[in-house]
């Protein structure tokens, strides 16, 4: 069980396991197979570093890997947008990982959710298992086991072909057998463009089985005026039905924040953005649109991205879960119930089988107003 303890601690422990490794230029993994395809430099000479061309509509394999194993690190990157017709790739390309042999994805997102960067938008991220950098560079370090095989495709939904397609899956092949109470990785990516009144958000519903909830990303646009972080997180576990085991006390608080992340400049509030190993408010619209789009930073409503990890306080569950949150703001005459624009990703690990994920919204239905 060496290979399960990735920490300072126990890196002088040794491991029992295989490195691997694929990409373009060793879609297999296989040893001493890496970098082969030769280019005018000759041969292993950085030959095929990209997935080229892409077709829209195309599902490329990533990595198709026999277990048992774990993958420890993906990391990949596209071209950024060069003119209107390519934006919004990262709402475009989706991101599904199928465990074993279940026919249905545990994991299914658009690519920019995953990596903590909704709207379309790539943002600085530095957390401890998602971790964004410039440019573009999208980075995941949730351990995810498998026993059987672990097949990670990306899906180009996008109207033009993707150029090129960087990325490298970094996993080890375990020499024992897996623990029998393993759990497997899962991320479900949902939107609702205008929530119902005084009706709580889904983040996650319909998961069966025994597990732990790891994280939210909550890509969040404000329709109305006025506060809206008084919404609480609910976690309703093995059975809740009109109250939550666990419920917080405000969005900015389940995010570590307080006060409206706010302080005073000129005397003006200013919100303020935060990466930590745990939690963040990595995108917020007024500060970061006019790096993207100097031309239209008025005419979009506000648009904040925020990511919180219970990688040291796990939500445990035994037979099944819901995630939901409040669309509860404050003003001059005190709380109202806000309608906002909501899109999230949850996080958790389960036992297998999982429940089918509801179909992903179209590409037109992801894409920011």
């Amino acid at each position: 069980m060496d290979w399960y303890s990735n920490s300072l601690i126990s890196l002088s422990r040794q491991r029992h396991a295989k490195s691997r490794s694929v990409n373009a230029e060793n879609p297999t993994g296989e040893k001493g197979k890496g970098g082969m395809t030769a280019s005018p430099l000759g041969p292993s000479r950085k030959g095929s570093p990209a997935l080229r061309n892409v077709p829209a509509g195309a599902e490329v394999v990533l990595g198709d890997i026999k277990g048992p194993g774990v993958i420890n690190h993906i990391w990949m990157t596209v071209p950024d947008r060069t003119s209107e017709a390519d934006c919004f790739v990262l709402c475009d390309l989706v991101l599904k990982i199928y465990w074993d042999d279940d026919e249905n994805p545990s994991v299914e997102s658009p690519i920019g959710d995953f990596f903590c960067c909704g709207f379309g938008r790539e943002c600085i991220v530095n957390s401890l298992p998602i971790v964004v950098v410039p440019a573009r560079g999208l980075n995941c370090y949730f351990q995810m086991p498998f026993r059987k095989r672990a097949r990670i495709i990306l899906e180009n939904q996008h109207s033009n072909p993707i150029p090129a397609i960087f990325y490298q899956i970094d996993y080890s092949l375990v020499e024992d057998d897996m623990p029998e109470d393993i759990c497997y990785f899962h991320a479900q990516w949902r939107r609702e463009r205008i929530t119902q009144k005084g009706v709580d958000y889904t983040i996650l519903d319909g998961v069966q089985g025994k597990g732990h909830y790891v994280g939210t990303y909550l890509a969040l646009t404000t329709l109305e005026r006025y506060w809206w972080g008084e919404g609480e997180v609910k976690f309703y576990i093995d059975g809740d039905d009109q109250y939550p085991t666990i419920c917080g006390t405000g969005t900015e608080d389940y995010f570590g924040g307080s006060w409206s992340f706010a302080k005073q400049e000129n005397g003006r509030t200013v919100e303020q953005n935060y990466c930590t190993p745990f939690l963040g408010y990595p995108y917020y619209s007024r500060h970061d649109e006019a790096i993207h789009n100097p031309y239209h930073n008025d005419d979009i409503m506000p648009q904040r991205g925020f990511y919180r990890w219970h990688i040291l306080d796990p939500v445990s569950f035994n037979e099944n879960l819901r995630v939901t949150i409040q669309q509860i703001g404050v003003g001059y005459r005190g709380l109202f119930e806000r309608q906002d624009d909501v899109a999230s990703v949850a996080y958790w690990y389960q036992t297998l089988p999982h429940v089918k994920f509801k179909s992903l919204l179209p590409k037109e239905e992801r894409w920011p107003r």
